[in-house]
């Protein structure tokens, strides 16, 4: 068979099996009593990631190079990496709702390079010589492992803001999640009833015995026997027991994620020397790396350091799922500039 018709049929074979995929793991959480959902889940996975490495190995040996030059490809590695890293996520987590979270997004970037993209930026073309190095499968390939990573562990930070419907849940201890989560309560302290309704009698008694004495005139106060308002609500043990492993399970991800995201940035570095005679030339896409750099690293520091756990953290790395499309994707669509060979307007 050509191997450009077997990436073809590779390709969409890939977004068919992830969308089925993401119909499973829903399918899943709407109706958890259903058998072998969770496992049909993990297998379709593991097909797409198939899939795709078949896909990528097809277009490495019809190319002649590593299959990262251009948008689609580095989409469809993207993917790969998304599945591969859900893969070592849901092992952690023994969670089905790791699959509700990134079969989704797995399946649109598919999606979006198998039946968006044009014909012309789907073919395979000769490297432009700044790409002809070594250094090509060294610094993209990690930087794109680094996008997948940071993106599995922001989604599953997202998925525990979900869980927690965005209360100020709290990890007691240790942020690998030794501990148990709490609720605080705000400064409310919460009184039983039936104190309250003895503390009214009490004063009404009391009241009643100084009017009979015909010295004072008092004015009885009625006491609310009313519960507090505006108090949060307490989540499930259940729930709550999800929500610590997703909190766990995103701050092992992310901080896999940031170490590569390092490495990929000083590859790039020592290869724009290289190619342009600079290490640091703040093209846009060198600079929206660094701003990616500095929100995971506030994210770690404020974990490691400040002790920040449960929902402060994952606002942050919410907001770096964004901050990472942006530098991934944004700046190839929105500008030209070195890195912007993926930029079709």
């Amino acid at each position: 068979m050509d191997l450009v018709v077997l990436q073809s049929r590779l390709d969409n074979l890939a977004f068919s099996v992830l969308f089925v995929t993401m119909l499973i793991y829903w399918g899943g959480a709407a109706f958890p009593r259903i058998p072998y959902l969770a496992t049909l889940g993990t297998l379709g996975m593991a097909s797409a990631n198939l899939c795709i490495a078949a896909l990528l190995i097809a277009r490495w040996l019809d190319a002649g190079y590593f299959p990262l030059s251009n948008l689609y490809e580095s989409l469809f590695f993207l993917a790969w990496g998304i599945t591969a890293i859900h893969m070592i996520a849901e092992n952690m987590s023994q969670s089905r709702l790791v699959g509700v979270a990134t079969a989704p997004i797995a399946m649109g970037i598919t999606a979006f390079a198998a039946l968006t993209l044009p014909p012309e930026m789907q073919a395979s073309a000769p490297l432009v010589p700044a790409l002809k190095s070594n250094w090509l499968m060294m610094h993209v390939s990690v930087m794109m492992l680094s996008y997948a990573a940071l993106m599995v562990g922001s989604l599953l930070a997202i998925a525990f803001l979900i869980v927690t419907r965005a209360q100020n849940v709290e990890l007691r201890g240790s942020s690998l999640g030794n501990g148990s989560y709490r609720l605080r309560r705000a400064e409310e302290k919460l009184i039983p009833l039936s104190t309250v309704a003895t503390t009214a009698q009490q004063a009404s008694v009391a009241t009643i015995a100084d009017n009979n004495g015909g010295v004072k005139t008092a004015v009885l106060e009625r006491a609310s026997t009313q519960p507090p308002q505006n108090t949060t609500l307490p989540l499930s043990p259940q729930r709550l027991n999800l929500a610590e492993t997703l909190d766990n399970v995103s701050y092992r991800i992310i901080g896999l994620g940031f170490p590569l995201l390092t490495i990929g940035i000083i590859a790039g570095a020592v290869w724009a020397n290289e190619a342009w005679g600079s290490y640091w030339s703040w093209d846009p896409k060198e600079t929206w790396a660094l701003i990616t750099w500095l929100v995971f690293a506030a994210y770690l520091h404020a974990r490691i350091t400040k002790g920040w756990q449960g929902r402060k953290p994952a606002i942050l790395a919410a907001t770096g799922f964004v901050i990472v499309w942006v530098c991934y994707l944004g700046v190839n669509l929105l500008g030209k500039g070195l890195h912007s060979y993926g930029w079709f307007f």
